[in-house]
C-alpha cells in the first residue's frame, strides 16, 4: 500500500506543479509583472508551506525540535542541489539581475546567519534570534513589495500581455490553490509512505529527518520548478528556490525559534556550510557566463555534489 500511495502521490505533483505554474504565469501577466516575482513571493511561499506545518508540529514538541531545524537545512540544501540541478538538466536556468544582485546573496546569507546566531553564540536559535531572523525576512518583503510597486508604476500605460487576456482571474487563482492544495497531498502521501518504508527497513531517524522528511517537504519546491523548466519559465524554477531557500530560513525558523529555543545538533555547522555552498555555486554559475544561466553540465555537478553529501551524512550516522 505504500508504494501505491507514492506513486499517487507524484501524479498529484505532477498535475499540481502543471496547475501552480500555470496559474502564477497568468497571473504575472495579467499584472504585466515579472514571473520572478511571482515565483519568488507566491509560489516560492505557497511551495513552502509543507516546511511551515512540519517546523510548527516539531517546535511545540521539546522531543522533536531538531526537526525543525534539520528539515529547514536539509530542505535548502535539496532545494538548491536537487531542485535548481535536476531543472537546469531540463532547461538552463536563467536568471535576472536582481537575483544575481539581491536575492541569491540573500539566500546565502540565510545559512551563514543561522550559523553565527546559533553556533557561534548560545549553540542554540534563541528567541532573540528568531525576532532577529523575522526582522530581516519583513525587510525583504518590503524590498520585493517597493520593487512590485515602482515595476507597476512603471508599467502602468502598457497593455497587458496578450497571453492573458479573456481569461478570469479568478481561473488563475483557483489554479494556484488547487495546485497548492494537491502538491500539500502528494507531497504528505509521499513523506509518510517513505518514512514508513524506511523504518520498517531501519533506518535511523536522524537520516529520516534530514533526508526523507527535507525531501517530502521540499517536493512541492521540485514538482514545480522542473515543471517550471520544462514549460521555459525559468524565472518561476529559480525565483521558487530562491524564495523558498530566504523562506524557509527567515521566516519559518524564526517563527519556530519564537515559539521554542532549537539547541543546535550534532554536526549542524557542516549542514548549513553546505547549504551556503549551493547558493554559493548557484551565484558563481548565474555570473560567469554571458547569458547568466544555470548550464545543463552546472546542473549536473549539482546533483553530483549533493549525492557525494548524502552517502558521506548516511554513512557518519551508521
Amino acid at each position: 500500500m505504500d508504494y501505491i500511495l507514492i506513486i499517487a502521490g507524484f501524479i498529484l505533483l505532477i498535475f499540481g506543479a502543471d496547475f501552480l505554474v500555470d496559474g502564477a504565469v497568468g497571473i504575472a501577466k495579467r499584472f504585466n509583472i515579472s514571473s520572478l516575482i511571482v515565483g519568488l513571493t507566491l509560489v516560492a511561499f505557497g511551495t513552502s508551506a509543507p516546511e511551515l506545518a512540519v517546523n510548527l508540529i516539531a517546535a511545540f514538541d521539546p522531543s522533536t525540535t531538531d526537526i525543525a531545524l534539520t528539515n529547514v537545512i536539509g530542505s535548502n540544501t535539496i532545494n538548491t542541489f536537487v531542485i535548481l540541478g535536476a531543472a537546469a538538466l531540463v532547461y538552463p536556468v536563467k536568471s535576472q539581475s536582481c537575483s544575481r544582485k539581491f536575492d541569491i546573496p540573500m539566500s546565502l546569507a540565510a545559512p551563514v546567519a543561522v550559523l553565527l546566531l546559533a553556533w557561534c553564540f548560545s549553540h542554540e536559535v534563541s528567541r532573540v534570534d528568531g525576532i532577529i531572523l523575522l526582522a530581516v525576512f519583513f525587510f525583504y518583503m518590503y524590498v520585493i513589495a517597493w520593487g512590485v510597486l515602482k515595476v507597476i508604476s512603471a508599467r502602468s500605460g502598457e497593455r497587458p500581455d496578450n497571453k492573458g487576456k479573456g481569461r478570469s482571474l479568478w481561473l488563475f487563482v483557483a489554479m494556484i490553490v488547487g495546485g497548492l492544495v494537491m502538491l500539500a497531498a502528494g507531497g504528505r502521501m509521499i513523506v509518510t509512505s517513505a518514512t514508513n518504508i524506511a523504518e520498517s527497513l531501519g533506518i535511523s531517524q536522524a537520516v529520516i529527518g534530514l533526508t526523507i522528511v527535507a525531501l517530502g517537504t521540499s517536493l512541492p519546491e521540485l514538482a514545480t520548478s522542473v515543471i517550471a523548466a520544462v514549460k521555459k519559465n525559468s524565472d518561476i524554477a529559480l525565483g521558487n528556490v530562491i524564495g523558498s531557500n530566504i523562506f524557509n530560513v527567515f521566516f519559518v525558523l524564526g517563527i519556530s525559534a519564537l515559539i521554542r529555543p532549537l539547541p543546535a545538533y550534532k554536526n549542524m555547522e557542516i549542514d548549513l556550510g553546505i547549504a551556503a555552498l549551493g547558493s554559493l555555486l548557484v551565484l558563481i554559475f548565474v555570473s560567469t557566463n554571458r547569458l547568466y544561466e544555470i548550464k545543463r553540465w552546472a546542473g549536473f555537478l549539482l546533483l553530483v555534489i549533493y549525492e557525494v553529501y548524502l552517502v558521506l551524512m548516511i554513512s557518519n550516522t551508521n
